[in-house]
């Protein structure tokens, strides 16, 4: 059963639990998936309409972002496939298309703090279920603490940013 949820402006698929955790856990990974794919659509459609004096530096940041919500996509799908027995979903979140740097900035730096609390949960999911995950458990962990640690990197240089 689906039901879709708006959260800080783009949807998010969130799959109920069908008695199985490891099932709960894909779906929860696949909601995460999407939103990447979507991150990185959108941070590089902003890069090719931000101008003005200061866009410079900030094309490039929102470009290198981009390359690194990619990278996560790539974990995402290899926790799903490799490590859980999933299939990656290729869906999209809504993505947001504001108009000035000051809105484009604010939008992704909301977008960014939603991951960290949804990815948060991942993680303590994947505690959870550490004594199911018995030969899964260290690489989930490990990989999804890195997605966080480099989520939290973009809030901190979106901010920057925005001054």
């Amino acid at each position: 059963m689906e039901k879709t949820t708006t959260k800080s402006q783009f949807q998010m698929t969130k799959t109920q639990p069908q008695g199985d955790a490891r099932t709960e856990l894909i779906n929860m990974m696949n909601d995460a998936l999407a939103l990447e794919h979507a991150a990185r659509i959108q941070y590089l459609a902003h890069a090719q309409v931000i101008s003005g004096l200061a866009a410079e530096p900030v094309i490039d940041r929102i470009k290198e972002i981009a390359g690194d919500e990619e990278e996560h996509a790539e974990k995402f799908r290899e926790m799903i496939g490799t490590y859980l027995g999933g299939v990656p979903t290729m869906c999209i979140a809504e993505t947001q298309c504001p108009g000035t740097i000051d809105e484009i900035l604010k939008v992704n730096l909301d977008i960014e703090r939603t991951s960290v609390e949804f990815y948060a949960t991942i993680l303590e999911k994947i505690h959870d279920l550490k004594p199911q995950l018995k030969y899964e458990y260290y690489q989930l962990e490990h990989q999804m603490r890195h997605i966080v640690i480099d989520e939290e990197e973009h809030i901190a240089e979106l901010s920057l940013l925005l001054g």
